[in-house]
Formats: structure tokens, C-alpha cells, sequence
């Protein structure tokens, strides 16, 4: 048992750390809480002034606000939609014994290891293209006009892109937990007659329950702040039809110079995104008790 002495001694030695870590934070956060009630803008920084609170009833009523935070939460909802469903679905099907399986396991999990710009600028250029990209060729050869996805349907082009790129993590979580599944269970359902869907249904999905969970929790951390894919593909366009908030935020303090602005923004986002994890981890501690 610890004597107080050396709880002392392993407080003190974690102390550095720890300020160390506090320091990382808590500086740029105050910062940025600092310059969200100035009027400071990059072009005419000696005319910095005290705003208040207009920065964030500026941020807060510009026309574009709610419409990214409506663009944010399909973004968010339609990754998780496609990741989830189509990880299972992979889990599923590379779990089979087949041949080859651990190099098939390798191409499926390779995506995830792209950086984000440069998978934006294959699905744009390579695949999307309305000229030359890969769907143009395939509606080409079935005498159908191509589709200008980025122009037409902008949303739903980042969606598939950052799909793209979040669905091998998603496989290899879920298909950890598949094969941490008991055979002696499905041995047993099989002999009580349970079909393949029966067994889906009622053994192998609440078994991924926990797994599921986690994917969920962390992407939506992540997905919350995608950034890169916007900028390279629609730069939020047409219009703001693409636009997240952290997509508007970048217009704010990099396209406008208006620092206050954007920092006012950024403090919206870090709340609505603490407001989203309170809830998140909630249902992941009622999920995994």
C-alpha cells in the first residue's frame, strides 16, 4: 500500500505534465476567447478595438450559420450512416475464410492511411470529374450524360469522399469485435435452427453493440471538424450548400482577415461540439455498463 510519502513524490512528478498539458490548452483557447471580443481584422490591425459581444451576434445571425450547422449535421449523420452500415457489411464478408484474405484485408484498410487532400483531389479529378473522371467514362459508355457531382449534388460528394475515407477504420473495429464472437454460440444457434438473418439479428449485432458505439464516438469527434475535403473539392460551394462550421470559420478569419469574427466562431464551435460529446459519452456509458 502507497505510503503518503510517495503519493506525494508521483504527484510531484506528474505536476510537470500535467501544467505542461494545461498550458497547451488552456493559452490558445484563452487567446482565442480574447480576440472573439475584439474588432481585429488582419488588413487594418492598428484600428484593433473592443467589440463585445458583436462578433458572436454577428456570427450568429449571418444567414450562413444555420445553414452550416444543418450541412454539419447531415455531413456528420450521413458518414456515420455509410461507415457504419458498409463497415459491417465488409466485417462480414473479408471475416469468411478466402483466398488471400490477409492482403484483401490490407487493400480494405488502406484508404484510411491517405491523407485527406490528396483523397479529395483523386475523387475530383480522377473519379468525379465530369470530363474525364472515372463515373464520366461509365455514363459515357451507357449513353447517359455525366453528372457534375461537385456542382449538382456538393454535400453528398464530400459525404461519399469522407466516407471513403473513415470506412476501413470502422471495418477494422468491427471486425475485431466479430471475431472476438464465441464460436460455440453460433454453433448453438445453429443447432437450436437459427437462419443466418436470426443470427445476424439476434447474436452477431448486439455482440458489435459495444464496437459500434465506439465508431461512432470517435468519428463524430473527427467528422465534426472535417475541413480539408471542403476546401480542395467545393470550397463550400455553391453558395454555402456545402459549407460546415469550421468551413465558415476559415472563411471568417482566412478569406475576410476578420480574426475577432472567426474566433468568435471558433468559441461557438467548441461549445456546440462539447454540448455533442456530453451527450455522446452518456450513451456510450449506458451502452457499455
Amino acid at each position: 500500500m502507497a505510503t503518503r510519502q510517495t503519493q506525494s513524490l508521483a504527484t510531484l512528478m506528474r505536476a510537470p505534465a500535467i501544467i505542461l498539458l494545461l498550458i497547451w490548452m488552456v493559452v490558445p483557447l484563452g487567446m482565442t476567447l480574447y480576440f472573439s471580443f475584439l474588432n481585429y481584422n488582419l488588413l487594418n490591425p492598428a484600428n484593433t478595438s473592443w467589440a463585445g459581444w458583436f462578433n458572436y451576434r454577428y456570427f450568429y445571425t449571418d444567414p450562413a450559420f444555420f445553414e452550416s450547422i444543418w450541412n454539419t449535421l447531415v455531413l456528420v449523420l450521413g458518414v456515420l450512416l455509410i461507415t457504419v452500415v458498409g463497415g459491417i457489411a465488409i466485417a462480414l464478408l473479408i471475416d469468411q475464410p478466402m483466398f488471400g484474405q490477409g492482403m484483401v484485408r490490407i487493400l480494405v484498410i488502406s484508404p484510411f492511411f491517405v491523407m485527406p487532400p490528396v483523397a479529395a483531389l483523386v475523387w475530383k479529378n480522377m473519379i468525379m470529374s465530369p470530363s474525364y473522371g472515372v463515373f464520366a467514362d461509365i455514363a459515357h459508355f451507357l449513353g447517359v450524360a455525366p453528372v457534375d457531382w461537385f456542382a449538382q449534388y456538393p454535400l453528398f460528394s464530400i459525404i461519399v469522399i469522407v466516407a471513403w475515407q473513415w470506412l476501413p477504420f470502422a471495418t477494422l473495429i468491427l471486425l475485431t469485435s466479430l471475431q472476438s464472437l464465441d464460436g460455440e454460440q453460433k454453433e448453438a444457434a445453429e443447432m437450436d435452427g437459427a437462419g443466418v438473418v436470426s443470427r445476424f439479428i439476434y447474436l452477431t449485432l448486439p455482440h458489435m453493440a459495444r464496437a459500434i458505439t465506439v465508431v461512432i464516438l470517435i468519428q463524430t469527434i473527427f467528422l465534426l471538424g472535417v475541413y480539408a475535403e471542403i476546401l480542395v473539392t467545393t470550397n463550400g460551394g455553391p453558395g454555402y450548400s456545402s459549407t460546415n462550421l469550421v468551413f465558415l470559420i476559415y472563411r471568417a478569419a482566412r478569406l475576410n482577415f476578420d480574426i475577432g469574427g472567426g474566433a468568435a466562431g471558433g468559441i461557438i464551435a467548441v461549445v456546440l461540439a462539447n454540448i455533442v460529446a456530453i451527450f455522446l459519452m452518456r450513451a456510450v456509458g449506458k451502452n457499455l455498463d
